[in-house]
């Protein structure tokens, strides 16, 4: 049943109003950071209060402008948006105490705009989740665009003007040279740019010409460049020059994440998986995302930096999920949706470590870390639940995803199957090659020559009590997935 509900607009006001009203307080950083902390607590508060109706079977709806018959600004929750509603408003929260640590922590500038750009972006995050249509999704996910990039530019010198020049230049490009284009076509073939009530039919008609439909899958699949396919990837490792709450909103919560689940959303919605399979988009798209998922991981292993290696691992594990969708079988989809939140939580518990160790130590590399787990136990911790979960071990959260993804390939016919497990485990194997050594560095590994490690102790506890919750949560939902899945079965009928 299809409700009309204002939750939705109060539920994207939150972040708007709040990023406006923390560019007033900005010569007062507690009230300023106040503010943040209630527009986030107010957001999530408002997303979950929609999950009884959806997960009752119901979508919630409502209209905002009506430009053309078939083309609207319309907001819909449903399974898939509040799988990537909940998680990117509860790490709000957790990003929101995170930040205040490092910006004051680091004594940076511009602290006024950076949480005002964070709200803007998560304003477009959360925009691009309730998206009821490709018109609306493309608004906000520019939007997205927009408002990062000042981020990505934060420290303003040369290397970070790079960075975000990049970052800007990759993103607006492909979305107005191939997304903008492929929407058009399809509105003309179908006369509507609404996605479909689930993720069978598609909105394409029956006897619409099978090239065309391959050409405008192709369009859309490279135009949502956040999604970091290879070999539109290189603007995120650029981007990485950002201060570090930046990379873990780039990473976990925001851009990546709109980008994934925008594609996702599309396959599903608008071609969907009969039209997928009678034109048989699945298999080439998990052969060809499967590239990315070797190749990423490869590069992973050669960086020292330490955020360098978790952005080749992000743009590795985002294809996982494409490619559990791209298998369009019901384990392969569930595994693909559900990495959308267990990457999300892992991955911003790395950033956060990273984050952690820079403003307690300064340090950058890998190999500088030896040994330092003694004196920084709690953030080298969680920093192993998350590289677990990462990998796929149990219980941590993404053990689902890798058993799921697993199950999914075991239905494909030979011998596709075969190829698209041998994949898994290599991709798992090397998982561990650049995880684990970061761990058993810290915890077993001899100090760096002439390093002491005096004064060195854990980051101020506004950063430290993140990264453990976000650990803790990999957990639990490693252990209990049922909530999270719920929406995924929502989203499966």
């Amino acid at each position: 049943m299809e409700i009309i509900s204002c939750k939705l607009l109060y539920a994207l006001l939150a972040p708007l109003i709040g990023s406006l009203v923390v560019m007033r307080c900005g010569k007062h950083p507690d009230l300023r950071e106040g503010v943040s902390f209630v527009a986030a607590v107010t957001m999530f508060g408002i997303v979950m209060s929609m999950v009884p109706d959806v997960l009752s079977g119901n979508r919630l709806v409502y209209t905002l402008f009506k430009i053309l018959p078939g083309l609207t600004v319309t907001l819909r929750a449903d399974g898939l948006s509040m799988i990537f509603a909940v998680v990117a408003s509860s790490l709000w929260i957790l990003a929101v105490f995170y930040s205040m640590g490092y910006m004051r922590g680091l004594k940076e500038h511009a602290q006024t705009r950076f949480n005002a750009c964070f709200a803007l972006a998560l304003f477009g995050a959360i925009g691009v989740a309730f998206s009821d249509n490709l018109f609306t999704m493309y608004l906000f996910y520019e939007i997205v665009s927009i408002c990062t990039y000042p981020l990505v530019a934060h420290h303003q010198d040369d290397e970070s003007y790079r960075g975000a020049r990049k970052y800007i230049v990759y993103l607006t490009t492909t979305a107005k040279g191939l997304l903008l284009p492929a929407m058009i076509l399809i509105y003309v073939l179908t006369g509507t740019l609404d996605f479909a009530t689930n993720i069978s039919t598609g909105i394409f008609p029956p006897d619409v010409n099978a090239t065309m439909v391959t050409i405008l899958y192709i369009c859309c699949l490279l135009g949502f460049a956040k999604s970091g396919i290879m070999p539109l990837h290189s603007w995120l490792p650029s981007a990485m020059v950002a201060p570090t709450p930046v990379s873990a909103l780039l990473h976990a919560v925001a851009v990546v994440k709109v980008g994934v689940f925008s594609t996702t959303r599309v396959m599903l919605y608008v071609f969907g998986v009969d039209t997928m399979t009678a034109f048989n988009l699945g298999i080439p798209t998990a052969y060809f995302v499967s590239f990315t998922i070797l190749t990423a991981s490869i590069i992973a292993l050669s960086k020292d930096n330490l955020k360098a290696r978790l952005a080749y691992s992000t743009v590795s594990q985002l294809s996982y999920i494409i490619l559990g969708v791209a298998l369009l079988t019901p384990s392969g989809i569930e595994g693909g949706l559900i990495h959308i939140a267990n990457h999300a939580f892992s991955k911003i518990t790395l950033f956060f470590c990273a984050g952690a160790i820079y403003v307690a130590t300064h340090k950058k590399n890998i190999s500088e870390m030896g040994g330092l787990g003694k004196t920084m136990p709690f953030t080298f911790a969680a920093f192993g639940i998350a590289s677990l979960s990462m990998i796929g071990a149990p219980p941590v959260a993404g053990f689902v995803t890798k058993w799921k993804l697993l199950m999914g390939s075991l239905d494909l016919p030979s011998p596709h199957y075969i190829f698209i497990i041998l994949i898994l485990l290599t991709s798992t194997l090397l998982n561990v090659g650049y995880f684990a050594p970061v761990t058993y560095k810290a915890f077993f590994g001899k100090r760096p020559v002439g390093e002491q490690y005096e004064g060195i102790r854990e980051a101020p506890l506004a950063m430290v009590v993140p990264l453990m919750i976000a650990a803790m949560i990999s957990v639990l939902i490693g252990i209990y997935p049922g909530f999270m899945m719920s929406f995924v079965k929502a989203v499966m009928g």
